[in-house]
């Protein structure tokens, strides 16, 4: 259902791999998510991870079998079963290690909700989107804080509306993913993206996503302005903020950085 892959630098790789079902999930694959997130989180050799998939879709969001069962829950049991899955998006949304999601193929409903909750999502030319919940008679609930948060209110109204199909030029466009490649290109621009970042150090990038959450969505004031001259003091402090500064004086590598 899942694979998870460690290198030796400090990148995991998490692999939906239900290519045959388009990788939709259910509660299991829901409460493996989390779980596996949940590790990652603190799981000290762990500094960047990939969220990737297998075959020719990303994920097709709700498995069948699983939309079969829930079709006969009652209401305390649909309560339950979906708040498992507001948790699996909120514990990915919150883990303080960078995630990469690697696009490529089609994702629609709560795989595009998956996409939401990473920090940098790349694409696949030939990718698919959609928010297909209203041709079911449902709406995009869980996932909508996160895409809301992607591609604004407006663009919201339009796709959750409508369920059409957009191209990845258009989640370009919206602001769902960062960068849209040639389908031959999508592994070697995923892996130099993560060379490149683990020159940086873990903890700053864990502080520079701390920082986007809190500021985000506060006015521009006194309080603002104290915790954003509060958070660079911290972190200057710091063994790591220490070593960077250093290093750069110094005109060599910080002990952080792999290649």
């Amino acid at each position: 259902m899942l694979k998870s892959v460690f290198d030796d630098k400090g990148c995991a790789t998490v692999t939906l791999d239900r290519p045959k079902l388009h990788n939709t999930f259910d509660e299991l694959i829901i409460a493996e998510l989390t779980g596996l997130f949940s590790d990652l989180t603190v799981n000290p050799d762990v500094r960047i991870i990939v969220l990737a998939a297998n075959g020719n879709s990303f994920c097709a969001g709700a498995d069948l079998n699983w939309m079969k069962r829930m079709a006969k829950y009652d209401y305390d049991e649909n309560i339950a079963d979906s708040k498992a899955l507001a948790n699996m998006l909120h514990t990915i949304s919150i883990c303080p290690k960078p995630i990469i999601c690697k696009v490529q193929g089609s994702a629609y409903g709560g795989g595009v909700g998956l996409i939401s909750v990473c920090d940098i999502a790349i694409a696949s030319l030939n990718a698919k989107f959609a928010f297909s919940e209203v041709k079911l008679g449902i709406t995009p609930a869980t996932i909508s804080p996160y895409v809301i948060e992607a591609i604004g209110k407006r663009q919201a109204h339009r796709y959750f509306l409508s369920a059409e199909i957009f191209d990845a030029e258009k989640a370009l466009e919206l602001g769902l993913i960062h960068q849209v490649v040639q389908p031959d290109e999508l592994n070697n621009f995923v892996d130099r993206l993560v060379k490149n970042m683990m020159r940086n150090s873990p903890a700053a990038m864990s502080a520079a996503k701390e920082l986007i959450r809190k500021i985000s969505k506060e006015p521009i004031n006194k309080d603002i302005l104290d915790y954003t001259a509060k958070c660079i003091a911290n972190i200057r402090a710091t063994a790591e903020g220490q070593e960077g500064i250093t290093a750069f004086l110094a005109k060599r590598k910080p002990s952080w950085a792999k290649e």
